[in-house]
């Protein structure tokens, strides 16, 4: 019988070459359709009208010179492009960066703009390396470190930072006090002995409530209305020289060179802690909004490859004459609206910013600087969050209150300690989770599947000589001796002689070297007592770690399945019946 030679089964389709993978925007260049031209290119000239004064703004409050916001929205815009693995997110200077970045260009530049270029491109620089070198790591998912209140804890702290800031600025004057309550107090003297600029003070607050009163208008173009009238203004009655109205002046014409930011050694060890600084909270920010819109546009994002790009970003900022930047939460949104549909949006309004560099510098010369800081206090006002605090002090109180103490933090130590108090904050509220977690004691109740809590089932049955205690986390060295305890706690409120101790161990997910040694001990502990431990429901990985801790071979024969077969076991042993537990004296 001949038999038909077998057809050959077809290869797999190769998968995406590995620099394809770090370069999505070439893959968008791919699969681009040409019906999205028009929608992108309209969508980057309206983005342009706010990428321009908002960059602006933004470098000004960060104590860079203003066009350097103009720099640091062209170049990683166009780098984001290429790296970035959102479609529409789109990345320049931003509001809660500006803190950070002030509070380490403001001292070292001591009003020198050359030395803050260097400053900020040494920031963007660091920062950028930090950025890539996670991501090459793959720690992506270090911000998710920082919970939802210590975020809101930290940004409302940077926005009554950036309000502070910025509010002299708005009325005319200048504070040079240190700290919110200081520099409220200095607020105060200064307008109650006059020292504001009624001119600038009217523009500003006047540009300030126009931006609010629009906001609510989603197709107006409130933003880039509010900064075009004030600059109309001060440019038809000319207050800058009747009234003192500080101005933007002339920007300087052309395109920023590639350069080598140059600082003294004795200032670095400052520049990268705010380097670090910015990279944690940008890439905080950038993940948050990148997840949000991968969600709404159904496209998932790898959270390693936003890293990359954002550190790309910022590299290519630094490199020339920028400073650090971030994802825009109010930027972004516009480019959606606009109808973008790829990063040839961001890419069209960089080229649009270009254009305006090399052939109209003087258009924005009379921009006035009070509406600049009205564009940044707009902006703070939006980080504020009180609703879903409010939320969560209903909900959990201790979790408010660590909110408040970040915030504290950041208000009163300033922007950069307040990110270490926050990571700092972070790291204990992990540990104090498994430092003391949960565990119950286990019984049957009637017509309820599985064994539960008897302080939640009082009348939960128990086998006479067996106690089942649930541990509800790893075992580790902070919740070791806790673990020792709430066994002899468990032991000793047992109404009969204890012969077997079962540990349901399903949601010990791991096991070190201290608390391996504390199970040896404790095991010895209760073998001279004349009580067996076992184990039910344990993680394969779990025996691993114990096969190499040496304890495998001690607790053969005493790990069961599950706690089904852990008390089958006991009864062909000791022969116990059901009885009914006796409610204990307190949870």
């Amino acid at each position: 019988m001949s038999v038909k030679p077998r057809r050959p089964v077809p290869a797999a389709a190769p998968r995406r070459s590995d620099w394809l993978h770090w370069l999505p925007g070439l893959e968008t260049l791919r699969e681009y359709q040409s019906g999205w031209l028009r929608q992108d290119i309209f969508a980057g000239l309206v983005l342009t009208t706010m990428l321009v004064p908002v960059g602006i703004a933004y470098a000004s409050a960060s104590g860079m010179p203003g066009v350097c916001g103009l720099y640091a929205t062209i170049l990683p815009l166009l780098a984001y492009a290429f790296f970035g693995p959102s479609r529409i997110l789109v990345l320049g200077p931003d509001s809660g960066l500006a803190p950070l970045i002030l509070a380490v260009v403001l001292p070292l530049a001591a009003g020198d703009p050359n030395r803050a270029i260097a400053l900020g491109g040494v920031m963007a620089i660091g920062s950028g390396v930090i950025c890539l070198t996670a991501g090459f790591a793959r720690l992506g998912f270090v911000t998710e470190l920082l919970s939802k209140p210590i975020r809101y804890g930290y940004m409302n702290g940077i926005a009554l930072t950036v309000l502070l800031s910025q509010t002299p600025k708005m009325l005319g004057f200048s504070v040079t006090a240190k700290g919110p309550l200081r520099q409220a107090i200095a607020i105060v003297q200064q307008l109650l002995a006059g020292r504001a600029n009624l001119a600038a003070a009217a523009i500003g607050v006047g540009t300030l409530l126009l931006i609010l009163l629009l906001k609510r208008y989603r197709r107006t173009p409130g933003l880039l209305t509010a900064v075009l009238a004030a600059t109309l203004i001060v440019a038809a009655f000319d207050l800058d020289a009747r009234a003192g109205v500080a101005v933007l002046g002339q920007l300087p014409q052309g395109l920023p060179k590639p350069n080598l930011p140059l600082i003294p050694w004795a200032d670095l060890p400052a520049v990268l802690t705010g380097a670090l600084a910015v990279a944690l909270v940008a890439f905080a920010d950038t993940s948050v909004l990148s997840r949000t819109y991968a969600a709404r546009l159904r496209r998932p994002v790898d959270p390693n490859q936003e890293m990359m790009a954002l550190g790309a970003a910022n590299l290519a900022a630094g490199f020339f004459q920028g400073f650090p930047i971030s994802s825009s939460s109010s930027r972004t949104p516009v480019a959606e609206a606009g109808g973008a549909k790829t990063q040839l949006a961001s890419v069209v309004g960089a080229v649009a910013i270009a254009l305006l560099l090399l052939f109209a510098p003087n258009l924005l010369q009379f921009l006035p600087q009070s509406a600049l800081a009205a564009v940044v206090i707009a902006a703070a006002v939006g980080l504020f969050e009180v609703a879903d605090l409010l939320r969560i002090y209903r909900a959990q109180r201790w979790e408010f209150w660590l909110s408040m103490v970040c915030f504290a933090g950041v208000a009163i130590f300033g922007a950069i300690p307040g990110i270490t108090i926050a990571i700092v904050i972070a790291v204990i509220e992990f540990l104090w989770d498994g430092w003391r977690p949960h565990s119950a004691v286990l019984g049957r109740v009637d017509h309820v599947k599985g064994f539960h809590d008897i302080t939640r089932y009082p009348g939960a049955q128990q086998l006479p000589g067996l106690v089942m205690l649930r541990w509800d986390a790893p075992l580790f060295f902070a919740n070791a001796q806790w673990f020792r305890e709430r066994v002899h706690h468990a032991l000793a409120r047992a109404h009969t002689p204890v012969h077997w101790l079962v540990v349901a161990a399903e949601p010990v997910t791991s096991i070190d070297v201290t608390a391996a040694d504390t199970l040896a001990e404790l095991d010895d502990e209760l073998r001279t007592a004349g009580v067996q431990m076992c184990f039910a429901e344990m993680k394969d990985p779990v025996k691993d770690k114990l096969h190499r801790f040496g304890l495998f071979g001690r607790f053969e024969g005493k790990l069961f399945a599950t706690l089904d077969e852990a008390v089958d076991a006991y009864l062909e042993v000791h022969h116990s019946r059901w009885t009914r537990g006796v409610e204990p004296a307190g949870p």
